[in-house]
C-alpha cells in the first residue's frame, strides 16, 4: 500500500482517481466511491473530501486526467513517429477506449453527470483537453486556425465513438473500431482538402503582392 503520509491533495487526487472509477460502476460518482478508493489506498476519507471539493465533477475530472496519462503512456513517443498521422490518431483515440473500457459503467454515469445543464462547460473543457493531448501526443505543432479546426472535428468524432463504444458488445469492440475508421477517414479527406485550397491560394494572383511589387520592384 502507498505511504499516503506525506501525498499533496494533487497527488492524492491522481491515486484515487482511478479507484473512484472502478467503484462508480455501482455506487455512482459518490461520496461512498471516493471513500471506498480512500480504504483501498490507505488515505483518510477526510482527506480524500478535501482532494476532490467540487464532488462528482471533480472525481470525473481527475479520472478523465488519469485515462489521459494512461493513453500516452500506452504509445510512447518512438512507436507513434513508426506510424503515419491517421494511424497516430487512429491508435490514441483507440488507447484511451481501451484505457476506459474495463469501467464502461463508470464512464455512462460520468457522461450523465456531465450532460446535466450546470455541467456543460465543465463537458467541453475535459473534452477538449483529451483532444488536444491526443493531437499533441500525434505531433502536432499548429497554432493557427488549424489548431482549432483539427481538435474540433476530433472532439466531434471522439463524441460520437464514445457513444457507439458504450453500447458495443461485439468481440474486441469491432464495431467501435470500424466506426472511428470511418470517422477518421473524414477527417483524412477534409484535411487534404484543406491543403490543397491552401496550395491554390498560394499560387492565385495577389493584389497585395502585385501593389507590394510595384512600390518595392525586384532588382
Amino acid at each position: 500500500m502507498t505511504d499516503t503520509a506525506d501525498l499533496t491533495l494533487d497527488e492524492i487526487r491522481v491515486l484515487l482517481a482511478p479507484a473512484i472509477a472502478e467503484n462508480a460502476a455501482f455506487d455512482g460518482w459518490s461520496a461512498a466511491a471516493r471513500d471506498m478508493a480512500a480504504d483501498m489506498n490507505g488515505v483518510d476519507k477526510d482527506v480524500a473530501a478535501l482532494a476532490f471539493p467540487g464532488g462528482a465533477v471533480d472525481m470525473i475530472d481527475a479520472w478523465f486526467a488519469s485515462v489521459d496519462a494512461a493513453m500516452v503512456a500506452m504509445l510512447p513517443d518512438d512507436a507513434l513517429a513508426a506510424m503515419k498521422i491517421r494511424q497516430r490518431i487512429t491508435a490514441l483515440v483507440e488507447a484511451r477506449l481501451d484505457a476506459t473500457a474495463p469501467h464502461r459503467e463508470a464512464l455512462r454515469r460520468a457522461l450523465a453527470i456531465l450532460a446535466l445543464p450546470q455541467n456543460i462547460a465543465t463537458a467541453a473543457r475535459l473534452g477538449w483537453r483529451s483532444v488536444d493531448a491526443m493531437w499533441r501526443a500525434a505531433g502536432d505543432t499548429a497554432t493557427d486556425y488549424n489548431h482549432y479546426t483539427k481538435r474540433a472535428m476530433l472532439f466531434a468524432v471522439y463524441g460520437s465513438t464514445i457513444t457507439v463504444f458504450l453500447d458495443d458488445e461485439s468481440e474486441g469492440h469491432g464495431d467501435t473500431s470500424a466506426f472511428l475508421s470511418r470517422r477518421i477517414d473524414g477527417i483524412m479527406r477534409i484535411e487534404k482538402a484543406k491543403a490543397n485550397i491552401s496550395r491554390r491560394s498560394l499560387r492565385r494572383p495577389s493584389l497585395s503582392r502585385f501593389v507590394g511589387r510595384l512600390r518595392y520592384p525586384v532588382i
